[in-house]
């Protein structure tokens, strides 16, 4: 019956193609909308990640009460006895102590006399042991002008902050803050290049230099701000869990400068920001498929008036009313399947191709202050692969079903009646 059926769909173009089109647009945009959300939710935990809260993060607790002033002076102690300890009990995951802190930057002129100053975020991360932050924070392709630090001493300055200052490279350049004891702190460094992120909060204003060129600078031998902790594969429940052994053993209440371990979640603002887009996320992916469910739901109810005919015709020589309805059933499964597939293909490639290239919205962000890219991605997953089935069978199926009501309600008397005519 499959097989007859299926060739029936085949020969008539008018039972076939036009619902084959009208469902696989719909998957196309369903895939094309999933891929979409999923990239812009994966793009808020990667970028938060990378320059912000790691997948986890070890802070004091006093720091964490202050977190968002970023209280060097609060950071951790003993570092290197710290990193020893987490790479041996877990030794899965990356760990990189970093330095967050505010300063003056001062450019002289040829006499050495201040010529600007501007005020600068700076970031201390591990530069040479290992390439690891260079490509997590993805240096080379941020590159503007110059290159990388070579050497101790060389300092990387956002593109923005360069061409305010006009700055050089190759230019000396001095840090004016204050040290972990509360002097105040002047170092000289060398700009070796410049960055663009493609991330306002972090273009305005960013340096880059190595840890110990900032231990150095504000006296803070062995310490960090904080230490942060990445996964080879993000998971949420796997940060919930290793947060919570890490701090049964060394976080105490009563201890302001004992170590706290964060899940990424529960960092700042990120549960509220995740929770808002996961809940908006799903009330907009229901509406958009709970539409294209009732256009393909439509579609296949206005296929089945169209066929109002056929179904005369099928009664009158003697086809039984059940069969009719199992038949029309079964071509809507069909039809809702061929279409799904072909809709995924088409909607997949777009996604792909929107994964790779993604769309520049940096106009839309320039008074941004949250660490977002200003090119926004697709993120393709395994569900990508099934979510057009429900419009595309389902709700075709549905259509097909209602349609086929009008079948038992035609009265076979009538049937000669309307073929005379």
């Amino acid at each position: 019956m499959l097989k007859f059926l299926a060739k029936g769909l085949m020969r008539d173009r008018s039972r076939s193609f036009f619902p084959i089109l009208i469902i696989a647009a719909g998957v196309v945009l369903t895939v094309l909308f999933y891929s979409w959300i999923n990239g812009f939710i994966g793009m808020i935990i990667s970028e938060n990640a990378r320059f912000e809260t790691g997948h986890v993060k070890i802070v004091t607790r006093a720091y964490n009460e202050l977190i968002d002033q970023k209280p060097y002076d609060l950071g951790l102690m003993n570092v290197d006895k710290k990193l020893n300890y987490l790479n041996q009990n877990y030794p899965n995951m990356n760990w990189q102590p970093r330095i967050y802190f505010g300063a003056l930057l001062d450019v002289p002129d040829e006499n050495g006399e201040t010529l600007q100053q501007g005020e600068v975020m700076g970031l201390g991360v591990d530069l040479f042991s290992d390439n690891f932050e260079r490509n997590l924070l993805n240096l080379e392709n941020a590159l503007a002008s110059g290159e990388l630090p070579q050497k101790q001493g060389e300092i990387l300055l956002s593109q923005e902050v360069a061409s305010k200052l006009k700055v050089k490279l190759g230019d000396n350049v001095t840090m004016i803050g204050s040290t972990m004891f509360g002097s105040i702190a002047m170092y000289n460094f060398i700009v070796s290049g410049t960055v663009r992120f493609g991330i306002q909060a972090m273009d305005r204003g960013a340096v880059i230099a190595d840890i110990s060129d900032v231990r150095s600078f504000l006296d803070m031998k062995n310490t960090a701000s904080e230490i942060f902790g990445f996964l080879p594969n993000y998971k949420e429940e796997k940060t919930y869990a290793i947060s919570k052994e890490y701090n049964e053993k060394f976080s105490y209440e009563n201890d302001e400068f004992s170590d706290i371990m964060l899940p990424l979640r529960e960092q700042g603002q990120m549960s509220f920001m995740l929770a808002s887009v996961d809940q908006r996320t799903g009330i907009f992916i229901f509406f958009f498929l709970f539409i294209m469910s009732i256009v393909l739901w439509n579609s296949g109810l206005m296929n089945g008036i169209r066929r109002y005919g056929e179904v005369g015709v099928r009664l009158a020589i003697g086809e039984s009313k059940g069969h009719i309805y199992r038949a029309m059933i079964i071509e809507a499964i069909i039809i809702g399947i061929v279409a799904t597939i072909i809709g995924t293909a088409i909607g997949l490639v777009f996604s792909y191709l929107l994964q790779h290239y993604g769309i520049n919205i940096s106009s839309l962000m320039r008074d941004a202050n949250v660490i977002m890219s200003s090119t926004m991605r697709a993120r393709v997953t395994t569900e990508c692969y099934f979510v057009g089935f429900i419009p595309g069978v389902i709700a075709s199926v549905i259509g097909a079903c209602f349609a086929g009501i009008g079948i038992y309600r035609r009265n076979t008397a009538q049937l000669f009646k309307e073929l005379e005519q």
